[in-house]
């Protein structure tokens, strides 16, 4: 049954080479060129080169996207250096002042504009009413 199994893979094989062979002579080719080995390697090599291709362009894309991420975060840290947090008090007249440490680390002066952005703190007195 194997043997018999064999033979007729075998006669498959050969009928379609013969058949390919006779469209290959229609294109204009002569059934003397044409190599079905050498078309396979033509083939496989063809898709080699476009496996390889696409996988210098996924390179490529990953490092030039690392690039940027680690671009934007230095960019992040030389900005923050320059950024300071605290807390303090309003005092009655709403004033709020910038302890002097945190002047001098920052290197702000009297007249220097700075931005502040306010996060309210909830009072202590507040929260052990609410409890």
């Amino acid at each position: 049954m194997f043997q018999d199994w064999i033979q007729k893979g075998g006669e498959a094989q050969a009928e379609f080479i013969k058949n390919f062979g006779s469209l290959m002579t229609a294109a204009g080719q002569t059934p003397r060129t044409f190599n079905p080995l050498e078309a396979l390697r033509h083939m496989s090599e063809t898709a080699q080169s476009a496996q390889s291709r696409m996988i210098e362009n996924v390179s490529s894309m990953q490092s030039r996207g690392m690039d940027a991420a680690i671009g934007m975060g230095q960019d992040m840290i030389s900005s923050i250096a320059g950024w300071g947090a605290y807390k303090t008090t309003v005092s009655s007249n709403g004033r709020i002042s910038i302890p002097e440490a945190e002047r001098k680390a920052l290197g702000i002066g009297e007249g220097d504009l700075v931005q502040v952005i306010i996060l309210p703190i909830p009072n202590r007195q507040k929260r052990e009413v609410n409890k």
